[in-house]
């Protein structure tokens, strides 16, 4: 994979999703994201106004979580949080599908769902969850399906709370079963530029991480070591 720390970067959204995370947390965030000019943030939903103030300017987009992180909030509250979110200047929307309602074989509602968050972001990209820790490979395969048939623009493996994130296995198998439209996401336990690799080699374009600066700080400290120390 022979891409520049700037072009690793744009496949990057930094995550600043922990619930302990105090306000100078989000701060120290956002200002990573601005240095490596990354895709975007992923912040809670209440701190989305201030990482739009403080992005402001910038390439990175402002993107936040809907239905988070069990996914069984009620529909009219995830179209709350989206609607709530665009208007405040969200422009990536990452949703949690109902995970009960996937493993139940309601197929239909979990797609009317994601329909219905899809509508309500308007222009904003709209991610969909699966959560894959906790479902078959044929669930999976149903969620990527009823997610592209609602309009999603990607499919995620993870929220980064579940026992187990993302899997060469499960990304491998979401990308076999959406079309070119549609990309795939990888987060949870994303933490290394080889795992990274790994995952972009089965066609992954999008990753989920806090781990950014230690991430693109190795691709750099490799790329000067493969020159031989120039710059």
């Amino acid at each position: 994979m022979n891409l520049t720390v700037p072009q690793i970067a744009k496949m990057i959204d930094h995550s600043i999703l922990r619930p302990e995370f105090t306000l100078e947390d989000v701060r120290e965030g956002c200002a990573i994201a601005k240095k490596y000019d990354v895709a975007s943030v992923c912040v809670r939903p209440s701190d989305v106004s201030v990482a739009v103030d403080l992005l402001r300017g910038t390439n990175v987009a402002v993107g936040t979580v809907i239905g988070f992180p069990h996914g069984d909030t009620a529909t009219a509250i995830k179209i709350a949080e989206t609607e709530l979110a665009v208007h405040q200047g969200a422009t990536e929307i990452d949703m949690v599908l109902n995970i009960g309602w996937l493993r139940s074989g309601d197929i239909a509602a979990v797609e009317h769902e994601i329909g219905m968050i899809v509508k309500a972001a308007g222009a904003a990209h709209v991610k969909v969850i699966l959560e894959t820790a906790y479902l078959t490979d044929e669930q999976k395969l149903a969620a990527c399906w009823a997610s592209e048939r609602a309009g999603a623009a990607f499919v995620k493996t993870s929220t980064g709370f579940a026992p187990k994130g993302a899997t060469i296995d499960d990304l491998a198998l979401m990308r076999s079963a959406v079309s070119p439209k549609v990309q795939v996401k990888a987060s949870g336990g994303v933490r290394t530029l080889d795992s990274m690799i790994a995952m972009a080699g089965v066609g992954v374009t999008r990753f989920g991480t806090s781990s950014t600066s230690e991430i693109l700080t190795d691709l750099a400290r490799r790329q000067v070591s493969v020159s031989g120390g120039r710059a």
